[in-house]
């Protein structure tokens, strides 16, 4: 993993070399795949090549490849880091791959999967036509004839149920673009309801991030932590999880001397590394962050300045960490008090300091409290914006940062603007649409059985259903499902069936759908979890390797990657799959406007520069392809720590590595992007800012600006609110604006033009203005110790669904019934009914989950390829040496896990470890294709069914969501372990 980089040089012969091996006459790509196999390649040379290469050792008998080769970039599919994989391409044959020395986030390494990453594009596995099942038996389709009779069954839908029938379910492995795309495309379908990955990894950290400062991104980056004294990680196993971001937590470590403390309730590999390591019983995340402060507070470690200057409502959480005495903290946590006290002092003195987290924490029905909290303990200790500190998300997939920025999201529209009637009223403006068309696209919601109606504009306004619990909304009664009529279609674009907990009702939900729609380069568990025998249909998606497009990584650098091939087989890019489905629907014209389209195969470059052209909110507008391609022809310019390339560059002068949002301005400003959030060291023209004020300016008599606190060389020397019209007249700053700038304004707010904000202005005269006078457009506030408009204004912890320790129940009950997202939220009741059974004595372990460093997500992309199916073949639990023990049960043995709801089961390999203390156990979740035992390989279609297989760990996890976001609870959750 760590790497020493000799000279940039790579320790292997040349391309010319290689392919001067081969014999002399020419092969093309299909000629390749045809003779060689698709199995070919892949790691076959890893042996004979430097760590982490891979190499092609030879093509068939009598062929050669002569062609000149092509060099191609484009970004690792497998998690949020971002490294670069450069492909060596000849005749449309991707023949080489190495791990892009010249990339400043991986440098030249990559982990397992990315090693083995070719295998996703050429492997046999792959979903090869349109297919749809008939009679229980798969049958391959055309194009035409897939398009054609979904498209039919939608509108018949549509007639029949309304728009809200259909759930639009996309993946955070979309590039921007298709994000953008599709949830541009359920707007013009006339309905919210679509998601992503998102909502089951981090919505709980943007919704807790953005409540507290603003945004609800990373504040610094990977790189950055190499600045850190003292790093936290509490809810995250980046050895695992995110492998390439080890070097820079270990550069820290070891080059900067760093404290490195690891909060998890495992001994991960992460843990392993760790100065100080400390065990946490799942779901107490609160109480932890709550002792910490206590000892910080009562010793007067908190920078007082910090807070004074730059934080609201710090006396509200100080009351509430009082509680959270050493004595508390150890009864509810088991922490004792001298290792609470040791971290805390280290965390508070020994700076810059930062906390680190991944679904740990956010997957928990106090998940955006949780954040919440983590946001608090930076605040108190003044480790918000400046290098070495922040909040260092680490983020999934490869685009779940950009996917959610983007608005694949039931909440909101693109660029994180909300539903309400202005910011529709701004993206009809992008699109160049009629408002009043998109809102008679919305269902009318009659009132029934004590459920409220909606007109359209209600509608509109309403966020749809949630990836958590889209399955509810089928099997639930009408009348507690508030829109128009129950779930009947769902189009999973690029999203396995096995992610969501309660597996069970999800197994029932799929069986009862009217249509499956499933969109991917692999059947996913969509295909095989039921008995469906009829109306379900398969359409193959490349992967996107072999297609144009912008991911952003976690660290909200963009970076462009280029199509290393075409799609295989009869594969197409989401873009094109997309337009088919608009035009069959009646909306393609209107859709793609303002976006050229070549044949049938819409431009990732004019999706981007529609992003930029609205984009104004989150600093979307500045990275335009060119410059992004410009910094991927440039990787070896930026600066390793900073980011940043030399600013006497003529390609990338000055930017920031990706231009990280928000990249201020057009794109011929060339803002550098904002490596560091929140940091008022910098000119906002060098990628300097404030803690947004987007909560209004006073509340209850106190000031919510920023005091005495602003950006280096601000004109203004104080706290400001967002900048509208009417706030840059009363500056004398419209004198600014150039005709055409004014012109723009005008048109946008006619008579009501002191409305148009830096957000709506489309000329982006506004965001100029600003940086030119050294301000931040969106104001200058102070962030938020309170965030009055969220459930619990100041975290408060509240036990697990299924606690193992009823006895806390009553102190940290969960929160009362609700309703949220459509849908009623019965958090309280199942927990009443779970103490009452005493259901903790008959389930007595906790059961967490995590990932795995050979797999990702759902799994089936990476168990279905050859080289990670062998380092991993079968699921397993891993249980405690003394919990084993008391059940008979030997490592390497089948075991069965028992579930607490719907009498669920698992039937897996026991992994005997002390790495889990006693009274909890781990299972990673990328696993899926056996359900309660039985093994529904047969479900799959043939050649298409991964190499390995196994249970689902969600067919265990159970019930229990956020109320802020409907994130499930992933992490904390009782079971029983017997020997099969």
């Amino acid at each position: 993993m760590l790497i020493k980089r000799r000279g940039g040089a790579a320790s292997r012969p040349g391309v010319s070399a290689f392919t001067a091996e081969l014999t002399t006459s020419a092969i093309d790509r299909r000629a390749f795949l045809h003779k060689s196999g698709i199995a070919v390649g892949g790691l076959a040379a890893l042996g004979s090549a430097y760590p982490a290469a891979i190499r092609q050792v030879s093509a068939a008998a009598g062929s050669a490849i002569d062609s000149k080769v092509q060099i191609k970039k484009n970004i690792c599919t497998h998690c949020s880091v971002g490294c670069t994989v450069t492909a060596e391409v000849v005749n449309g044959v991707w023949i080489g791959q190495e791990p892009s020395w010249d990339s400043p986030i991986n440098r030249g390494t990559h982990c397992a999967k990315g090693a083995a990453i070719r295998e996703i594009v050429q492997g046999e596995r792959r979903l090869k036509y349109p297919m749809k099942l008939v009679g229980g038996q798969w049958q391959r389709l055309t194009w035409e004839q897939a398009i054609g009779e979904i498209g039919d069954k939608l509108l018949e839908f549509r007639e029949q149920y309304g728009a809200d029938s259909v759930f639009w379910l996309g993946s955070a492995k979309f590039t921007n673009e298709a994000a953008y795309l599709l949830r541009k495309f359920a707007a013009f379908w006339g309905t919210n309801s679509v998601d992503m990955q998102a909502r089951i990894c981090h919505s709980t950290t943007v919704a807790g991030v953005a409540n507290t400062w603003g945004y609800g991104a990373q504040t610094n980056s990977y790189n950055d932590i190499r600045n850190a004294k003292t790093m936290i990680i509490m809810g995250g196993n980046p050895a695992e999880a995110h492998p390439i971001s080890m070097q820079h937590i270990l550069a820290g470590k070891e080059l900067n001397r760093a404290n490195l403390i690891v909060i998890d309730p495992r001994f991960t590999r992460t843990a392993a590394h760790a100065t100080e390591y400390v065990a946490m019983r799942p779901g107490t995340d609160i109480p932890i962050i709550w002792g910490l402060l206590w000892h910080i507070f009562e010793n007067g470690w908190e920078d007082k300045e910090f807070i004074q200057k730059r934080v609201y409502g710090m006396d509200e959480v100080r009351k509430e960490v009082a509680r959270w005495t050493p004595e508390e903290v150890e009864r509810v946590c088991g922490i004792p008090r001298e290792k609470m006290r040791r971290i805390a002092e280290m965390f508070a003195k020994q700076r810059p300091s930062t906390l680190i987290w991944a679904m740990g924490q956010t997957q928990h029905t106090v998940g955006t409290a949780n954040v919440r909290a983590s946001c608090i303990a930076l605040l108190a200790t003044g480790n918000v914006g400046s290098p070495g500190t922040g909040a260092n998300i680490f983020r999934g997939h490869t685009n779940v940062q950009g996917a959610t920025d983007v608005g694949l999201d039931c909440t909101t529209l693109p660029l994180y603007y909300g539903l309400v009637e202005g910011a529709w009223r701004h993206w009809a403006r992008v699109w160049e649409v009629d408002y009043d068309w998109l809102q008679s696209r919305f269902d009318e919601v009659p009132p029934k059985a004590g459920r409220k109606g909606r007109d359209r504009k209600g509608s509109m306004e309403t966020p749809g259903l949630t990836s958590t619990r889209w399955f509810d909304a089928v099997l639930l009664p009408e009348d507690q499902i508030d829109q128009r009529s129950p779930l009947k279609a769902l189009v999973a674009m690029g999203h396995g069936g096995n992610t969501v907990t309660r597996m069970p009702e999800a197994v029932k939900g799929v069986e009862s759908l009217d249509l499956l729609v499933v969109v991917d380069p692999h059947p996913t568990s969509f295909a095989s979890m039921s008995d469906r025998a009829d109306n379900t249909y398969l359409l193959p998606a490349c992967t996107s390797l072999e297609m144009d497009g912008s991911r952003t990584a976690s660290n909200r650098s963009l970076q462009w990657g280029e199509q290393i091939v075409k799609p295989i087989f009869e594969s197409k890019t989401d873009y094109e799959i997309l337009y088919l489905l608009a035009q069959k629907l009646g909306f393609a014209e209107q859709l793609f406007k303002n976006i050229h389209v070549e044949g049938t195969v819409p431009s990732a470059e004019d999706l981007l520069r529609e992003i930029n052209r609205g984009g104004w909110s989150t600093g979307y507008c500045g990275q335009s392809p060119e410059r992004l391609k410009a910094h991927m022809k440039n990787q070896g310019k930026f600066d390793l720590l900073t980011l940043r390339a030399p600013k006497d560059d003529p390609d990338v002068g000055g930017d920031y590595y990706g231009l990280p949002w928000p990249c201020w301005g057009k794109p011929e400003i060339r803002h550098p992007g904002t490596h560091i959030l929140y940091n008022t060291n910098l000119h906002v023209k060098e990628g300097g800012s404030t803690f947004r004020a987007r909560f209004g300016v006073e509340r209850n008599g106190e000031t919510l600006l920023a005091e005495d606190s602003f950006s280096a060389g601000s004109d203004l020397t104080d706290g400001y609110p967002e900048i509208t019209m009417s706030v840059l007249k009363k500056l004398g700053w419209d004198g600014d604006l150039t005709p055409e700038e004014w012109e723009i304004i005008t048109s946008i707010g006619g008579s009501e033009v002191d409305t148009v904000s830096w957000a709506t202005d489309l000329s982006g005269g506004i965001q100029r203005v600003c940086l030119d006078h050294g301000v931040m457009p969106y104001g200058n506030g102070k962030a938020r110790a309170n965030a009055w408009n969220l459930p619990d204004p100041v975290p408060v912890h509240r036990e697990p669904i299924y606690t193992p320790r009823p006895d806390l129940v009553g102190d940290y009950p969960t929160r009362p019934d609700e309703r949220q997202f459509r849908l009623p939220n019965l958090g309280f009741s199942v927990q009443r009914a779970a103490v009452e059974a005493s259901i903790a004595k008959d389930f007595p372990i906790i059961l967490t989950s995590g990932r795995i460093v050979e797999y990702e997500g759902g799994g089936e992309e990476t168990r279905s390829n050859r080289w990670l199916a062998e380092l991993q073949q079968e699921m397993f639990v891993e249980i405690n040496s003394a919990d084993a023990s008391e059940r008979g049960i030997t490592d390497g043995a089948w075991v069965w896990v028992l579930g607490v709801e719907n009498g669920a089961k698992t039937k897996v390999k026991a992994l005997v470890t002390d790495r889990v203390g006693r009274g909890v156990a781990f299972m990673p979740y990328h696993f899926a294709g056996w359900y309660e035992g039985d093994d529904l390989r047969h479900r799959y279609p043939p050649g298409a069914d991964p190499i390995v297989l196994g249970e689902s760990l969600n067919t265990l996890t159970t019930y229990g969501y956020d109320p802020v976001t409907n994130m499930h609870e992933g992490k904390a959750t009782l079971c029983q372990i017997r020997a099969a």
